[in-house]
């Protein structure tokens, strides 16, 4: 795996199908993030390697507790920058959707935290987040 915004992608997939299924397979992984298999499993022998996931005998991959503290952060963070996007320039829910997923990666703690405060300020709950 390449780059921190590749793993994140990988993570937050991993979460979302997780909570969904109660675990993901590559397969499905692969399909919702229109990649090969043999990219993701590359990808999960990475996540394994730094402690993110776990895998079982027959496909199963789940996240860690290290991996869901991270993959949560980034599912919180797409989801405030998608809630900022709707709310201070009036995107679609699907504009902010996609664009929250375009720039999540590359946003500094600074950042996220001017967004939290913008959102606070116009008494927009992030306490879902």
């Amino acid at each position: 795996m390449a780059n921190n915004e590749s793993m994140e992608m990988y993570l937050e997939t991993i979460y979302l199908l997780e909570n969904n299924h109660g675990h993901a397979h590559v397969v499905d992984i692969a399909k919702q993030l229109s990649v090969s298999k043999p990219s993701v499993t590359k990808a999960i022998k990475h996540l394994k390697a730094q402690g993110y996931v776990d895998t079982e005998k027959y496909g199963t991959i789940t996240l860690t507790d290290k991996g869901r503290e991270k993959s949560e952060e980034v599912y919180r963070n797409h989801q405030l920058i998608e809630l900022f996007l709707v709310h201070s320039l009036n995107l679609s829910a699907e504009q902010a959707a996609i664009n929250a997923c375009k720039i999540e990666h590359v946003l500094s703690e600074e950042m996220i935290e001017a967004i939290k405060s913008y959102l606070k300020k116009n008494n927009i709950s992030i306490n879902k987040l």
